[in-house]
This record gives C-alpha cells, sequence and structure tokens, in this order.
C-alpha cells in the first residue's frame, strides 16, 4: 500500500475515532467523507474505489465515484487511507493500521495475496546487498506464479 511520506498512520479502531482524528486534523466530515470511512470499515480488506462507489454490493450507501476518490485522497493525505496498484486492475484502498503493507499477485490466476512485510525481509536485504537499493513492496505487488501455477504447465 501506498504510504503517506510525511503523515504517520491513523490508528483508529473504528469509524467514530477514525472520524474524532479526521476532524482533529482539520478535515470535515461530509456526509460522503463518513460514508467512504464506514464503507472503509466494512470492507472485508483492500477494495477499489469502484467497489466503494457501488455500496460494497448492497452493504453499504452508493456514493458518485469522484467523491470517493476526492475523498479517498483527502484520507490517505492523512495517514487514514493507503492504496496498492494491482497489475491491470483499479487500485485497491484500505485503512492504513488495518493493512498488511506487502502483496503478492500471480500473473496466471490473478492471486492477490497480503504478507506481513517481514515474510520479504529477505527478499529486501539480498536486493540491498546486490544493489544497494532499499526496496519497498508496498504500492505494486510482487508479480509472479502462485504456488498452485507454479506446479502446472502452462497451456
Amino acid at each position: 500500500m501506498t504510504i503517506s511520506p510525511t503523515r504517520p498512520a491513523i490508528a483508529a479502531p473504528d469509524v467514530e475515532t477514525a472520524i474524532a482524528a479526521v476532524r482533529t486534523r482539520g478535515l470535515r466530515i461530509s456526509a460522503a467523507r463518513r460514508l467512504v470511512i464506514e464503507a472503509l470499515y466494512a470492507a472485508p480488506g483492500p477494495v477499489s474505489a469502484a467497489d466503494l462507489a457501488g455500496g460494497l454490493d448492497g452493504r453499504q450507501t452508493p456514493l458518485d465515484l469522484a467523491s470517493v476518490y476526492s475523498n479517498l485522497e483527502a484520507l490517505e493525505a492523512l495517514g487514514l487511507v493507503s492504496h496498492v496498484h494491482r497489475g491491470h486492475g483499479p487500485g485497491l484502498y484500505a485503512l492504513r493500521d488495518r493493512t498488511e503493507s506487502d502483496y503478492l499477485e500471480c500473473e496466471r490466476c490473478g492471486a492477490f495475496r497480503a504478507v506481513r512485510p517481514s515474510v520479504l525481509a529477505g527478499a529486501r536485504a539480498a536486493i540491498r546487498e546486490a544493489t544497494g537499493y532499499h526496496a519497498r513492496f508496498n504500492h505494486f505487488p510482487i508479480i509472479g506464479l502462485c504456488e498452485s501455477c507454479a506446479k502446472e504447465p502452462h497451456a
């Protein structure tokens, strides 16, 4: 997930705490902003802006897509939300303090998996040792083959 370089994550265990934190940081809570925050708390994991705008398949109130994007951008700048870009799909958004920050995506079946940063610490260390580069895997997933697809011959 993309992490705001200037803001620490907002730790908010529930909607009301998140709303209070957003207000404390100078943003007002419009009806649309409240609905975006509520939808993020209702989502089972990272979701697209279109899913949020669509009301998470009827579980939340539908919203205007442009409003969802503008609110996600504002909430990301504050440190409440982060996003990740999938290979050929839309960006996915989640509450920053609830997300695993590194991701893997299967290029064959499309499986998308969140992993703790510690799982990829060895890969980061190997890249740093070989190149001096400090790699991050939280904005774009590592693309490859999942265990199941790697076992199957490619058709």
